[in-house]
């Protein structure tokens, strides 16, 4: 008998909070558009899209030298291959 009385007061209780959050859950979206004196209005309609054809002019000149760029090509290159035997000799 005592089960009994603990089973439906848990029950009762479940069904309580369950019904309580599907009345808060109704109210989100209402509270999600409440906003506060300080932050800008959220636009109502979404922007224009962003301008993705127009590119930056070409580069008259090359950023690095060709000299440089042999040379990093070259020590990187040459890292690579000590990586390479690191992890040969590892296993």
């Amino acid at each position: 008998m005592l089960a009994l009385r603990v089973l439906q007061k848990s029950l009762l209780l479940g069904g309580t909070l369950l019904s309580v959050a599907f009345v808060l859950g109704g109210c989100s979206s209402q509270l999600a558009d409440m906003t506060s004196s300080d932050t800008p209005a959220h636009p109502r309609e979404p922007g224009t899209y962003l301008p993705v054809h127009d590119l930056p002019p070409d580069r008259d000149q090359a950023i690095i030298p060709p000299e440089q760029r042999a040379k990093i090509e070259a020590e990187l290159a040459a890292a690579r291959d000590r990586q390479a035997t690191a992890a040969k000799d590892a296993k």
